[in-house]
């Protein structure tokens, strides 16, 4: 008896590490998944702030309003097409490195705004 005891020895120990392990990865996932909503959402208001500026004729506060307003490091691009302007930002999530983030926003040139 005594030595199938000892053979067992450690085994609870064992199945607590790779649990704790686990529930370490699944609480990193969720931090990294609430981390990416809130960094789409700055997408998304980052990419409608440089399109209404852009429609507005304020070409030249746009960009910089945008990069206040983005996750840090996106990419965001402005550019006409017809009388739409579009704005595009896209993004990484940092814990979630496969995760790419993208946002668009289209709004209409102002009356009387040049092409």
């Amino acid at each position: 008896m005594r030595s199938a005891r000892t053979s067992e020895r450690g085994a609870v120990t064992v199945e607590a590490a790779i649990a704790l392990a686990a529930v370490v990865v699944v609480v990193v996932l969720c931090l990294g998944a609430l981390l990416a909503a809130s960094m789409q959402i700055r997408c998304i208001d980052a990419a409608r702030e440089a399109a209404r500026l852009t429609a507005r004729g304020a070409e030249a506060e746009a960009l910089p309003a945008a990069q206040r307003v983005a996750p840090p490091g996106a990419d965001i691009e402005v550019r006409a097409d017809g009388d739409r302007i579009v704005a595009v930002v896209r993004a990484r999530a940092p814990l979630l490195p496969m995760l790419r983030l993208r946002a668009e926003a289209v709004a209409v040139r102002e009356p009387g705004e040049p092409r």
